[in-house]
């Protein structure tokens, strides 16, 4: 199972969620993985189990963002950035025996890279080094 490849997965269907009603989240998940049969069963739960998790914490999720990202308001940032950046509080706050911080930082970095503009990896890596630190 490739932890990276389900992070992935986490990030492709927060992103997602952003352009869907709530009560299209099942359906939302099972066309994801109807489109991706690559994806292996451990792969799909370890990314269903942030992708809930982060819902599930939301709100203090984003208050967490909104007290690090200085000048910044989660409304304003990027889609695929907050996305990005959820994750990586769900994994940062509630993931704290199963990811290092280190790891959860990197592959945020890497999200951002792959996904985002030339100035978000930077941006990431700021705002989750501020949270770490607090």
């Amino acid at each position: 199972m490739s932890r990276t490849k389900g992070r992935l997965c986490a990030f492709h269907l927060l992103y997602q969620y952003g352009f869907n009603a709530p009560e299209e989240t099942e359906e939302m998940i099972s066309l994801y993985f109807q489109e991706h049969p690559e994806v292996s069963e451990q792969e799909r739960a370890f990314a269903e189990k942030r992708f809930r998790g982060t819902l599930a914490h939301l709100p203090q999720i984003d208050e967490r963002l909104s007290g690090c990202a200085k000048g910044w308001s989660i409304n304003r940032m990027n889609r695929v950035d907050l996305a990005i950046l959820r994750l990586a509080v769900y994994e940062l706050c509630y993931e704290t025996q199963d990811v290092p911080a280190g790891v959860a930082i990197n592959e945020a970095v890497e999200l951002a890279k792959r996904f985002s503009s030339d100035k978000a990896p930077s941006f990431i890596n700021g705002v989750l080094g501020a949270m770490v630190r607090q």
